[in-house]
């Protein structure tokens, strides 16, 4: 009794290791391989429980998602045969599986080497057609476009499909990079020479316009003055004449008056004159006289 039941024990433990042997599943993001004796007999292996012939078929499975390649920084040249350094990277999936297996035995480091080259060549080709400015501006978006065309052609041949690629980075070598730095900087300092001279007579300009009108005015302001000054003394000679043709003794006695008031100041009361003169008429008499 007891034999049977480890027969029966062993029997049940090796369906279930033939079972397990025999069933494998492919998952969403997988693309599968299903060989038989080492050949592969099914490719389309869809998502989703699968069967097989334990010992003689086995599968393999491989990253359907979309992968990211970077690729080493290489130097191409320009239709002015001038070196950039280019920095990109390549976005790409398996598109068929048993090409893919049968180009690069299935290994993503030989389909990376693969496809880098694939890229490599056909960045030298556009480059080689367009000027660093066309490199560098907005004409980039038009060369990856042609490009992921290009590369996508040949990459069918291991079985991958191109996605995307980009251009992280365009550099000019050490050299090339010093020499257009001292370009530009003795262009900007050529700029800034003109800019300056150009201020400067601008300065000239505004200056000697401030001291013409400063002349202007001073010259309208001094007129207007000798005008009024004039006037005055012209105002003034009419009323003396006025006054004097009113009452003459009163007027030659007030202007003496006047005369004595300037002549005898505190410390100016010296004078040397004689005095029957004329400058003390009204001292001698109340008629002058």
């Amino acid at each position: 009794m007891g034999s049977s039941i480890r027969l029966v024990l062993v029997l049940a433990l090796a369906l279930v290791v033939l079972g397990a042997f025999s069933m494998f599943q492919v998952g969403q993001w997988e693309k599968a391989l299903l060989f038989r004796l080492g050949e592969i007999v099914s490719t389309d292996l869809k998502p989703g429980l699968h069967f097989k012939m334990p010992f003689i078929n086995n599968v393999r499975k491989y990253d359907g998602r979309i992968l990211t390649l970077d690729v080493d920084p290489e130097r191409f040249l320009t239709v002015e045969k001038k070196n950039v350094i280019v920095d990109s990277f390549v976005m790409w999936r398996i598109a068929d599986v048993g090409r893919y297996y049968t180009a690069v035995l299935g290994d993503e480091r030989h389909a990376g080497q693969r496809l880098e080259q694939i890229i490599k060549d056909g960045m030298r080709g556009q480059f080689s057609k367009r000027t660093i400015n066309e490199v560098v501006s907005g004409v980039r978006d038009e060369i990856m476009v042609q490009l992921t065309t290009d590369a996508n052609r040949q990459a069918k041949a291991i079985g991958i499909e191109i996605v995307d690629v980009r251009v992280k980075r365009v550099d000019l070598p050490a050299e090339v990079s010093n020499s257009v730095y001292r370009r530009m900087q003795a262009e900007r300092a050529r700029v800034a020479k003109e800019f300056r001279s150009q201020g400067a007579e601008a300065a000239e300009k505004i200056r000697a316009d401030a001291d013409r009108q400063r002349q202007v005015l001073i010259a309208n302001a001094y007129r207007d003055a000798e005008q009024t000054r004039g006037q005055g003394d012209a105002r003034a000679a009419e009323i003396y004449a006025d006054a004097y043709s009113k009452d003459k003794e009163f007027y030659s006695f007030y202007r003496s008056l006047q005369a004595y008031k300037q002549s005898f100041q505190p410390g100016q009361d010296m004078m040397l004159l004689q005095p029957e003169g004329e400058f003390f008429e009204y001292f001698n008499g109340a008629k002058g006289k």
